[in-house]
């Protein structure tokens, strides 16, 4: 973030790869101090000197626009909707290529000109940052829809509907969704964005993302709905196990679907666990698995197959200190907001006068309350209310 550089990234980040970056300056006193006893070198020198007549100066890894860049697939998991009692649990990823040098730069302000992390002083860019911060009950979903669909026709793709939007980001979830009586009508439900609007943004993400050879590759989305969430959480009786399934698929749908010798992926890390080996290699069965580190701020581990490597990284507060991250968060949050405001519609259509609610416990459960009241209002319990 523009005024928190870094953030302990060159301390996640550990590249076998890694190309070492030098000081043209010193380079050349090397090269001096070696030329007085050893003639290769003194000869190297002279051949480096004439290039340098006839071509102007030459880099070894020091400038970005001049050495040869590798290209690494980086990515962002994170969830919304963990701990409410209403509405769905919803994952989701974001996936960039970048070049190498850029895993421990700021994101931030490498794309300062189209996008930044915090509401004052946009001017007309996108806000990527912890959904959190992004969305409120007074200001609604406006940040997380322009974010999400500008990031999405940036990628070619222009939802109208929820249904259209979830065809893109979560399409396995559509056919529940038919079974609740009050997600029935997705299809019909508008997107309503400034189309205007959107087209700039998304134009000047694009031409900013391109001239820092930085590529949006996808975002993906697991929504978990309310009814198949507690299928899941009573296979497993922990609705952690069932997070980190869906964190598992997001992370296999990057390391298959984006080709590169190298994948980083960082997760926000929920809650207090620090060692993620067996569930690691649960999940990945046919992967050789190497922890680099595990500490109470970041578990870091390397997964390699088929002469691929992969490095996933679990980090307390990921989701207001990367970028990818932070762009899931906007993600999840948008797609919850979307599904439990159409839940919300539902139900006020049959009863004008009962208040809407967000899905949290404690409101929540004076929602569950409020409709048992009304005689008139049926609803299958195990889709609306959660399990845990």
């Amino acid at each position: 973030m523009p005024n928190e550089p870094n953030l302990g990234q060159s301390q996640i980040f550990i590249s076998p790869m890694k190309t070492t970056d030098y000081n043209e300056k010193s380079k050349l006193d090397t090269w001096s101090k070696r030329t007085q006893t050893n003639p290769i070198y003194k000869a190297q020198r002279i051949l480096y000197c004439l290039l340098y007549r006839m071509f102007g100066k030459l880099s070894f890894g020091l400038k970005e626009s001049t050495r040869i860049t590798r290209m690494v697939v980086l990515a962002g998991i994170d969830e919304a909707g963990f701990g409410p009692i209403l509405g769905p649990l919803v994952v989701s990823s974001s996936a960039f290529s970048i070049p190498d040098n850029f895993l421990t730069a700021d994101l931030w302000q490498i794309l300062r000109k189209s996008v930044g992390n915090m509401r004052k002083h946009l001017a007309g860019r996108l806000l990527i940052t912890d959904s959190k911060k992004a969305y409120s009950k007074q200001k609604g979903i406006g940040h997380l829809q322009r974010t999400v669909l500008a990031c999405l026709e940036c990628l070619g793709k222009n939802p109208a509907t929820l249904t259209e939007l979830l065809a893109l980001l979560s399409p396995d979830c559509i056919g529940r969704l038919g079974d609740y009586p009050w997600h029935r009508d997705i299809a019909d439900y508008r997107l309503s964005a400034d189309v205007n609007d959107l087209a700039i943004a998304a134009s000047v993400l694009k031409e900013d993302l391109a001239s820092n050879g930085i590529e949006l590759l996808g975002l993906k989305s697991c929504c978990l709905d309310v009814a198949y969430y507690n299928k899941m959480v009573g296979s497993v009786k922990n609705k952690a196990s069932v997070l980190f399934t869906a964190v598992s698929q997001l992370i296999k749908n990057v390391f298959d679907n984006f080709a590169g010798d190298e994948v980083q992926v960082i997760v926000d890390r929920q809650g207090g666990r620090t060692r993620y080996r067996r569930n690691l290699q649960r999940m990945f069965p046919d992967m050789e698995l190497a922890i680099i580190k595990e500490d109470q701020t970041t578990s870091s581990y390397e997964l390699k197959a088929n002469g691929r490597q992969m490095r996933l990284h679990f980090v307390v507060g990921a989701d207001q200190r990367f970028f990818p991250v932070s762009l899931a968060s906007m993600v999840s949050k948008y797609i919850r907001e979307l599904l439990v405001d159409n839940m919300n519609r539902y139900f006020t259509g049959l009863v004008p006068e009962l208040k809407p609610t967000a899905g949290y416990w404690k409101d929540g459960l004076r929602f569950i309350e409020d409709l048992k009241k009304i005689p008139h209002v049926t609803f299958d319990s195990s889709r609306l209310i959660r399990c845990r």
